[in-house]
């Protein structure tokens, strides 16, 4: 079919009726807003290109760059080569560090090699070791509120020194053994579900009412208004589709977000993962983006709804994002040195 009709200019959405006054059956697209990259992957993708631009291909990621198939792969056919460790990377390669951040073992390493390194870390997670490390120097125990194996807690935890404890549900909470309850701190994620730290950090000042900690405020501002729109979409939805990858920490959130309030909800990482019989005739779907996730893969999600059936679509009134973050000197041409 052709282009999808709008059914208004972008505004907070009503309830919409499947069976509506004109008596159509039509499928109905409501489109989150906000939805896809966040300034932090806007900063890290950019990061790579202008490395490619100044210096030629190869330049090296350790780990993907964030956790999207589609501009992982994108990048790589452009020259850049992936990573899993710095012992993969020949002495003295551009390397970069992805958004996720780095542990201090990961800095030690790439000195050693002599790695022209440009660090993509973004700068909230940045924020997040900064805290965690000031809370260990205080001399409290930290305990970091996020997934076991995901790049961004390893890395955290490999900036903290002393112990970290690593948890992500109440129950562990309830198992927890420390040392000091009146010298104790924790951290977050940043791309955690909001309703879930909320419950976990409720447990800990229950059990341990001296611990210290920011409450909500790790969480990335991304992450909380994509969770934020999900959460008021689903009132007005049948299904939702999140486009991200399976990797992608918020991506999953968003579809967790959705299954927890009643909605079928699906994460797909392109138009291709769509299926014909997630949609009833009248159905009311909504569309968002994890925060890796670009946006031409959102297009191409609304492109083959309209092969499906889709007749219109309604974009929300949501939270507009105009955070960027600066771009790391080692950009500026001639500043990217080997490490002496």
């Amino acid at each position: 079919m052709s282009a999808l009709r709008s059914d208004h200019s972008p505004g907070k959405p009503g309830k919409l009726d499947a069976q509506s006054p004109s008596g159509d059956w039509d499928m109905r697209v409501l489109l989150a807003q906000p939805r896809g990259f966040c300034a932090g992957v806007d900063r890290a993708i950019e990061i790579v290109e202008r490395a490619l631009e100044l210096y030629g291909a190869p330049v090296f990621v350790l780990h993907e760059i964030v956790h999207n198939r589609f501009v992982v792969d994108d990048l790589a056919a452009r020259g850049v080569v992936f990573v899993n460790d710095l012992t993969q990377v020949p002495p003295g390669s551009v390397t970069i560090y992805s958004a996720h951040g780095v542990s201090d073992e990961v800095v030690r390493l790439g000195t050693e090699r002599r790695l022209r390194v440009i660090d993509a870390t973004c700068p909230l997670v940045t924020k997040v070791h900064t805290q965690a490390q000031q809370y260990a120097k205080d001399g409290r125990e930290v305990i970091l509120i996020g997934h076991p194996g995901h790049p961004e807690v390893e890395g955290t935890r490999g900036r903290i020194p002393g112990p970290v404890h690593v948890l992500s549900t109440v129950e562990e909470v309830q198992r927890l053994v420390i040392n000091d309850p009146q010298r104790l701190a924790y951290v977050t994620q940043t791309t955690l579900s909001v309703d879930d730290t909320r419950e976990v950090i409720d447990a800990l000042v229950k059990r341990f009412p001296a611990i210290r900690g920011p409450q909500l405020k790790d969480i990335c501002y991304a992450t909380q208004n994509r969770q934020n729109a999900v959460r008021e979409m689903s009132q007005n939805i049948d299904v939702l589709l999140v486009v991200g990858s399976q990797n992608s920490s918020n991506s999953n959130r968003l579809r967790e977000l959705g299954e927890r309030r009643g909605v079928p909800s699906y994460l797909v990482d392109g138009a291709g993962d769509l299926r014909a019989h997630w949609f009833r005739p009248g159905a009311r779907i909504g569309v968002t983006a994890g925060a890796s996730a670009p946006e031409t893969l959102v297009q191409q999600v609304i492109a083959r709804l309209g092969e499906l059936g889709v007749e219109s679509l309604q974009e929300m009134d949501g939270e507009r994002e105009e955070i960027t973050f600066r771009l790391p000197d080692e950009l500026v041409p001639g500043r990217l040195q080997r490490p002496e």
